[in-house]
């Protein structure tokens, strides 16, 4: 099957792949009267319905990153929507207002999970999407957001965090989990609290959720995004072992998944 094939064979970032065909535009939705522009990518020489796989960025907002991730997933074979948390699909480069944006979100649950809910109709709904095969990844904030989206009960078959906050389930929520979970965290990652991974650990556990959780040695917060120790806040850097090998996880899971 060329989406198996490509999949275990092409993990590198920049690997280019020979003959696509790989297409992208805005779309623009909306959820509770809030207008959102997310991106769409697809190769346009696959045939019939495929996987679908959203990603929420970090939160420096839908940026170029993100759509680049998009692009990459695009050209493996599965229909990639980067969904837009923020409204108008705006980025900053400035921490200190990433930080506001995110915490408006993160501050209002129902807000929180409803966007996510709303970019995840989007890629379902999408002609070339095979409804019954869908994950969601996310990067800082946005793995987060991907696990929030799990907390939901979101009818997902995996869920993929890169360098994630690691927020807390309920019970209730644990147990509402369907996706099999990924978690790739940095083993030196100063941001998250080794308390609160073991919290995170034991509400998985105590609720029977399907989920591995990988610390990359040597790996701090943003491990796998390039130049992210240039933004000036102490603790971020990349990590190109880290970032290879935890594509490459997300890659195995979404082969054992889509089957």
């Amino acid at each position: 099957m060329r989406l198996l094939l490509l999949a275990t064979v092409l993990i590198g970032w920049n690997t280019p792949l020979a003959g696509a065909a790989v297409k992208t535009r805005t779309v623009e939705y909306e959820y509770n009267g809030t207008k959102l522009k997310g991106f769409l990518a697809w190769d346009d020489a696959v045939q019939g319905k495929r996987p679908g796989i959203l990603i929420v960025h970090e939160w420096w907002g839908l940026n170029d990153y993100v759509r680049r991730r998009a692009e990459q997933l695009a050209g493996l074979g599965y229909v990639a929507f980067a969904s837009d948390m923020y409204g108008d699909g705006k980025v900053t480069e400035h921490p200190q207002e990433a930080g506001q944006f995110a915490g408006e979100v993160r501050k209002n649950i129902q807000l929180w999970q409803g966007r996510a809910k709303a970019g995840l109709k989007v890629l379902q709904e999408h002609e070339l999407v095979d409804p019954k095969r869908l994950a969601a990844i996310g990067y800082c904030f946005g793995g987060s957001t991907a696990l929030e989206l799990a907390y939901t009960g979101a009818d997902l078959k995996a869920v993929v965090t890169f360098h994630a906050a690691l927020p807390m389930p309920s019970e209730e929520q644990a147990k509402a989990i369907k996706a099999r979970l990924l978690i790739n965290h940095g083993a030196d990652d100063s941001f998250v609290p080794a308390e609160t991974i073991q919290k995170f650990k034991a509400a998985l556990d105590q609720a029977k959720v399907d989920y591995q959780f990988i610390s990359y040695p040597g790996a701090v917060h943003s491990f796998t995004v390039k130049g992210s120790d240039e933004k000036g806040l102490k603790g971020m850097a990349y990590n190109q072992e880290a970032d290879k090998k935890s594509w490459k996880a997300m890659l195995d899971l979404f082969n054992q998944v889509f089957k």
